[in-house]
C-alpha cells in the first residue's frame, strides 16, 4: 500500500499543527493540505484528492456537520475522521449517519490518534487488495475498533484517576514546545496542583512522560515534563 494522504480541516492554527505532528508520526501518513473551515475544505478535497480528511466539527463559515453532508452529497471519494469536543447525542448521531471512519474527542492523545490511523491503514489495505470478502474479513473491518477499545491502556487506571483527564494532560503537554512544570500543567488543564502531580506520577511510571530537572535560580530544582516519543 502506498502513502496515505490526509487533509486537515481545523480553524485553530495551534491545534492544526499538533494534529499534523501526530499524524505524520504514524508511518505511512502525509498531511498534504490544510483548511480553516468547511468551505475551504471542500475545495481542497476536490483539488488535492486526499485519502482521508481529519476534521473538526466546530468551525466558522461552514461547520463540520454541513461539510460531511456536502462531501457525501457530492460523492467525493474520501474517508473522514472527526476530531472534536462535541459530545452531545445529536451531533454524534448526525456524524455516524454520514459514515465517518472514527470519532475522536478533544483533548486526545497521540496514542488515540495512532490507534485510529493504524486501523484505517489496515482497512485501506484490505479494501484496496480484495475483490470480495468473507464474513470473517468483514467482521474484522467492522468490529476491530471495539476490540481496540477493550485494549486501551487507560482502562485499568488506579482508583481516582480519570481516563479523559489523563488524555487531556498528555494532550496539553504534547502541545507545548518546551518542557513544563506540574504547576503549569495544573493551570493549563484546570486541576489542583496535587491532583496534577498524581496524574504526572502515574504517567511517568508508565513511561508516557519524562522528567527533566531544571536547575537555576535560588531554591530547589524544578521537575519539568515532556511526552515520551514512541
Amino acid at each position: 500500500m502506498g502513502n496515505i494522504t490526509v487533509l486537515l480541516i481545523e480553524d485553530d492554527p495551534m491545534v492544526r499543527e499538533v494534529n499534523r505532528q501526530f499524524i505524520e508520526k504514524v508511518k505511512g501518513y502525509t498531511v498534504v493540505g490544510f483548511a480553516s473551515n468547511g468551505v475551504e475544505g471542500i475545495s481542497q478535497i476536490e483539488k488535492l484528492k486526499p485519502n482521508l480528511v481529519f476534521m473538526d466539527i466546530y468551525m466558522p463559515e461552514q461547520d463540520g456537520l454541513l461539510t460531511i453532508e456536502k462531501i457525501r452529497g457530492k460523492k467525493l471519494p474520501v474517508d473522514v475522521i472527526t476530531v472534536t469536543a462535541a459530545n452531545d447525542m445529536k451531533t454524534v448521531q448526525h456524524v455516524l449517519q454520514y459514515g465517518v471512519f472514527d470519532y475522536i474527542m478533544k483533548p486526545f492523545t497521540f496514542e488515540r490518534v495512532k490507534q485510529s490511523l493504524d486501523r484505517y491503514s489496515d482497512y485501506k489495505q484490505r479494501m484496496d487488495s480484495e475483490d470480495g470478502f468473507t464474513q470473517k474479513e468483514l467482521d474484522h473491518i467492522f468490529h476491530s475498533q471495539q476490540s481496540n477499545e477493550k485494549e486501551h491502556p487507560n482502562d485499568c487506571l488506579p482508583k481516582g484517576l480519570n481516563p479523559a483527564t489523563l488524555d487531556k494532560i498528555v494532550s496539553y503537554i504534547s502541545s507545548q514546545t518546551n518542557p513544563i512544570s506540574a504547576e503549569e500543567v495544573s493551570k493549563g488543564v484546570g486541576l489542583a496542583r496535587v491532583t496534577a502531580r498524581r496524574y504526572l506520577d502515574y504517567l511517568e511510571k508508565q513511561n508516557k512522560v519524562e522528567i527533566i530537572i531544571q536547575y537555576g535560580g535560588i531554591g530547589r530544582p524544578v521537575n519539568q515534563y515532556v511526552v515520551v516519543e514512541e
